[in-house]
């Protein structure tokens, strides 16, 4: 029996280095890892444990990895767990976490087919200032457009994102040019370690892709308890979790809750894989 399935997406390489390097530090606990698409037809019940890791293709298939999620639940012990999956794969949780207290940027869920009407209270909700519209169900920045509430590309963006898919308007957070977005990582309910992902010059998304850096970085103590308030809305107890924050002007405020395949920036923290790797095999 194979003690860890790491899970990925069948259509990118396995051979991502925080994958890799998690395998390694899990043989030196002896615990054996295998590195498998989420997709593949595999004896479930021969895994201790099913780790949802690097799964970057689930947002084109959503309904698909949500059922292929209900079903492996209750095949293994599939971690994050599958109501977290489901809850965390659609942007409209930021509603929620607004509404139950967390400091999250303010946003307007507009639904696919929205009469006109509505797309437009969306956008007036934010008067004259800047917004970026992305869609409900996405990944790094994929199909964000930047641009004043009022401007016609905004109307245009917002009606073509919901031919398609829900999306969401959210008001423009003028410190990500000055300071870009600060990420913690938990494994568990312990806080490991932080980085900050700046943007390059001209450009607002904090992506690698998009020629993002990524910097060491200290939570201060308002983060932290930003961070520790949107873990705690979720559904379930989380085995890993990445918030990425962003500074409004009453402070840290959630830009997303990453539960599913978040990258986990294990190399850019002394330890970072090895505390990971020691938290998975306590679950074993």
């Amino acid at each position: 029996m194979v003690d860890i399935v790491l899970l990925t997406g069948r259509t990118m390489p396995r051979e991502v280095p925080e994958n890799a390097l998690l395998v390694a530090e899990l043989a030196g606990l002896g615990v054996t890892a295998e590195i498998h698409p989420w997709d593949e037809a595999l004896d479930w019940p021969a895994y201790g444990l099913a780790v949802v890791r690097t799964t970057w293709d689930y947002w084109t298939r959503r309904e698909e990895f949500i059922a292929w999620a209900q079903r492996t639940a209750k095949l293994t012990d599939l971690r994050n767990p599958a109501e977290v999956l489901v809850w965390n794969s659609h942007k409209g949780y930021l509603v929620e976490l607004a509404a139950s207290g967390t400091p999250a940027v303010p946003t307007r869920v507009v639904s696919r087919g929205a009469s006109g009407g509505e797309q437009a209270r969306a956008l007036a909700a934010f008067g004259d200032g800047e917004v970026v519209i992305k869609p409900a169900v996405s990944v790094s920045g994929r199909g964000a457009l930047r641009a004043g509430a009022t401007d016609a590309a905004s109307a245009f963006h917002l009606a073509t994102l919901i031919g398609d898919g829900d999306a969401l308007v959210q008001p423009f957070a003028e410190s990500v040019l000055a300071r870009g977005e600060t990420s913690l990582v938990f494994f568990g309910e312990t806080f490991s370690h932080a980085v900050r992902k700046v943007p390059a010059s001209g450009e607002y998304r904090i992506h690698e892709h998009h020629g993002g850096s990524v910097l060491p970085h200290t939570p201060s103590a308002a983060e932290l308890a930003a961070a520790r308030a949107a873990m705690a809305a979720a559904p379930a107890a989380t085995t890993y979790a990445r918030v990425d924050l962003v500074e409004l002007p009453d402070g840290p405020a959630v830009m997303e809750l990453e539960l599913i395949e978040p990258e986990l920036f294990l190399t850019h923290a002394p330890s970072a894989a090895a505390r990971y790797a020691a938290h998975l095999a306590s679950l074993l």
